[in-house]
């Protein structure tokens, strides 16, 4: 068989397929502490005794880390494999979930949530570089986005299983209950995978510096993830406290958000073929601006904020998803890995910077002006998406082969 991105041949792992359930949960974990602290929000803030400004630093701090360790951690991939990789994610996972569920205070909240940008940093990196070498091309559109929805798949086990057994055992105990879980999907991980080749030595190092369409890419995913953030974050606090929702009915947003991602990133991750999806990210972006607005509306119109939730799932969520199957149609050879990390690094970034200014609004009671701030981030991200799109069919023009 040909090599592919990875340097692998195509279509196999060791003589291996991935489990894609596995890499499923990889993302699930790798994400689902912000997931639950942003549907535990209302507990915490009362029992922590911390502002909404200090739970908009949580999202801050771990994303933050993030951004920074992605460049190195897509080196660490493509040097050490997927399999090493995505043990050390989850049980980086469940080391951060236990230290976040004994956190007696927000000091020691901020920090659990900074090891916690760890495993954020290799999860895109390994999975995409695992479907790259055991899945045949045609086949990489539909994994990708089904792995991508496992994003989704924290945030409705955040806001519905997890945040109602919280109500029984307290937020304490479900933080726990998710750690040892992943310590679990870590032995299977282990079980499952096919040895990793040997750790890749001397290699010549990729830019740090992103360019071409993964520039492009990395631009979009931080203004996409600007307005993802503030909704992750912000949304369970909104309906409680302006909404007159219960902490149940406001964490189960938080669910149904992750529902329709899930349905939208699948959907959307399949319908992603060379020439179509280049189109896909700024139009998925508008559709955004709409669900960003609906949010604004549900506080005059109250059921509108269930119909915001599934909107910001079909566009915005699954807009991340889309970029992640441009990134492997375009990768590097032999760095698929590196280029993941440099897109999730500018989506991350994103993460980091949306929640705090959102949370001033927030802390003011100016909830409608922070929907509109929502919604600006995701129009410039739709913009940055159009404007690629119209270079890469101008650039295709150009060339007989594919565009790299």
């Amino acid at each position: 068989m040909a090599p592919d991105a990875t340097g692998a041949p195509t279509g196999t792992t060791g003589g291996a397929r991935v489990p894609t359930a596995l890499l499923t949960s990889a993302m699930a974990f790798s994400m689902l502490q912000l997931f639950l602290l942003g549907a535990l929000g209302p507990r915490l803030v009362d029992e922590l005794d911390f502002s909404p400004t200090v739970l908009g630093l949580t999202t801050t701090i771990g994303f933050g880390t993030a951004a920074v360790l992605s460049p190195a951690g897509g080196r660490i991939v493509d040097r050490v494999g997927p399999r090493r990789a995505l043990a050390a994610l989850l049980l980086l996972s469940a080391a951060a979930l236990a230290l976040i569920g004994a956190a007696p205070g927000a000091g020691f909240l901020l920090a659990a949530v900074a090891l916690g940008g760890l495993p954020q940093a290799l999860a895109n990196p390994a999975t995409n570089k695992a479907i790259l070498a055991a899945v045949e091309p045609a086949r990489r559109g539909a994994v990708t986005g089904m792995k991508q929805s496992g994003v989704q798949l924290g945030a409705f086990a955040a806001g519905l299983p997890l945040a109602a057994l919280a109500g029984w055992v307290g937020w304490r105990g479900a933080v726990w209950t998710a750690a040892g879980a992943a310590v679990v999907t870590a032995g299977w991980a282990l079980r499952a995978l096919p040895p990793d080749p040997p750790a890749r030595t001397g290699a010549p190092r990729a830019s740090l510096v992103p360019r071409g369409a993964i520039a492009w890419l990395a631009a979009f995913s931080l203004l996409l993830g600007c307005g993802i953030a503030s909704v992750n974050t912000y949304l369970a606090l909104y309906g409680v406290r302006r909404l007159d929702m219960g902490a149940g009915a406001a964490g189960a947003l938080v669910a149904v958000l992750g529902v329709a991602g899930v349905v939208g990133r699948v959907a959307w991750s399949k319908a992603a073929r060379p020439g179509r999806a280049e189109w896909l990210p700024g139009w998925l972006a508008a559709g955004a601006v709409g669900a960003a607005l609906l949010l604004a509306g549900a506080a005059a119109v109250g059921p509108l904020v269930w119909v915001a939730a599934v909107a910001v799932g079909v566009f915005a969520v699954s807009a991340n998803a889309v970029s992640m199957v441009l990134v492997m149609q375009r990768a590097a050879p032999g760095h698929a890995g590196q280029d993941s990390a440099l897109v999730s690094a500018g989506f991350f970034t994103g993460f980091a910077l949306g929640p705090p200014l959102f949370g001033l609004l927030a802390a003011s009671d100016r909830y409608g002006w922070g929907w509109s701030l929502v919604a600006a981030e995701f129009a410039a991200a739709c913009g940055v998406g159009l404007v690629w799109a119209v270079r890469e069919r101008g650039l295709a023009r150009q060339t007989t082969g594919p565009v790299r």
